[in-house]
């Protein structure tokens, strides 16, 4: 008889996402008149932008050719795209980047769930708290956290980030193999400043930490105090692996394309204390469990670093960038407190009063009709949070705001 992975019997109840959408379905089955604005999920409601669905139209044409049609394609990634963003990406920054370090996939959350595969079950990992459900959940899937105890898991480093200590979680006291990091951060909308991701670089390479760094939102930044990308700080390359996506700079949550860098000199150990190059088992991994990203996804990809392909998706980074900042405002306008917003599409709202997280989701769900995530869904510290997203048109942005301003905390 088959057995189940008993990891997966480890994990915490319904997927948060998927949990919301229940209650969300539930409401709306039971108030069908019901007008739902949905500031939850991060998906984005603007177009893909000419650049992109132009380059997309002309492959599809390609690939309707016998001459130009292509069957499969490299599981890394085209060259051209590899190019396009070693070039538009690392080179403007003064970072070296070749592109066989370079991985297209289908998405940011697809490559730091599968990561984790590279290494062995007692790798010690360290996330922070609050933090993105997948970087958890992925590594519970493989065994290496051990049981929960009232949704904490046994061997699991949590590293506490909350306003006390300004979203900067303290370096972990006890011993590490593995830290993620997500900067600007899902979901607290927050950054970490260039002189403290130094310090975690010289943290991780002085204790023989590998880093798995997410900067999916770098798009999204303002502030000249933080890193776009981490190899920015000098010996990041030894240490780092980087995430990066299409998904909210250029829209392609529905087309899926995203990348991850993979540096030649991060190593992790075998158990005889060889050190082993990350990078050629990630190809190996990849080449086995991926087929790659359609022709057609990649040069629209690929036109997002043309001229037209930056200002058009620049526009739309405005357009989200000044959502939030109308919700960040409108909440503080009303006494709340209210975090992120700058640097990142999230806000991340302190609920008012001894609200629960899930009170506050609740409360605005079935009074002002506002689809919300609850800050517990992301951890123990997300409790007494909640994070909205910038992501909705411009009118229901402003609609939601109009609705929070009537209710009474």
């Amino acid at each position: 008889m088959a057995q189940v992975n008993e990891n997966y019997l480890n994990l915490q109840g319904s997927y948060l996402f998927a949990t919301i959408a229940r209650k969300v379905t539930e409401y709306s089955a039971a108030h069908p008149e019901a007008d739902i604005i949905r500031l939850g999920i991060g998906d984005v409601t603007l177009p893909l932008v000419p650049a992109v669905t132009e380059a997309m139209h002309k492959a599809v044409d390609e690939m309707g050719n016998a001459d130009t049609f292509r069957g499969y394609g490299p599981e890394q990634g085209y060259d051209f795209l590899r190019q396009a963003i070693v070039d538009g990406d690392y080179i403007p920054l003064g970072i070296a980047i070749s592109i066989d370090e370079v991985f297209v996939s289908d998405g940011a959350k697809t490559d730091v769930g599968n990561i984790q595969e590279l290494f062995s079950e007692d790798n010690v990992i360290a996330i922070t708290d609050p933090v993105y459900p997948v970087y958890l959940d992925s590594n519970v899937m493989a065994g290496r956290t051990g049981k929960a105890v009232d949704g904490i898991f046994e061997k699991v480093v949590y590293l506490p980030t909350h306003a006390e200590n300004n979203f900067s979680p303290e370096f972990p006291t006890e011993h590490v193999d593995i830290v993620y990091l997500c900067s600007p951060n899902n979901p607290t909308g927050t950054v970490l400043s260039r002189a403290r991701l130094a310090e975690w670089v010289a943290f991780c390479k002085e204790n023989d930490i590998v880093l798995m760094f997410d900067s999916a939102y770098e798009a999204f930044i303002s502030d000249t105090d933080t890193v776009r990308s981490i190899y920015e700080i000098e010996g990041a390359r030894e240490v780092a692996i980087e995430f990066r996506s299409f998904s909210k700079t250029a829209g392609f949550t529905g087309t899926r394309c995203a990348y991850a860098v993979v540096p030649n000199e991060v190593t992790a150990k075998t158990k005889s204390g060889e050190r082993q190059s990350l990078n050629p088992l990630w190809n190996r991994r990849q080449c086995t469990k991926f087929n790659g990203v359609p022709y057609i996804i990649q040069r629209g990809a690929e036109a997002v670093y043309t001229p037209e392909g930056r200002k058009q998706t620049g526009e739309a980074i405005a357009y989200y960038k000044e959502n939030a900042r109308i919700i960040k405002e409108g909440l503080e306008s009303i006494g709340l407190t209210v975090y992120g917003g700058v640097n990142a599409p999230y806000i991340w709202l302190k609920t008012p009063g001894n609200m629960t997280s899930w009170e506050l989701f609740d409360l605005l769900l079935e009074q002002v009709q506002i689809v919300s995530t609850p800050g517990s869904g992301f951890g123990p510290c997300g409790e007494g949070y909640l994070r909205l997203t910038a992501f909705g048109s411009r009118e229901n942005t402003l609609r939601a705001i109009d609705r929070i301003k009537t209710l009474k905390f």
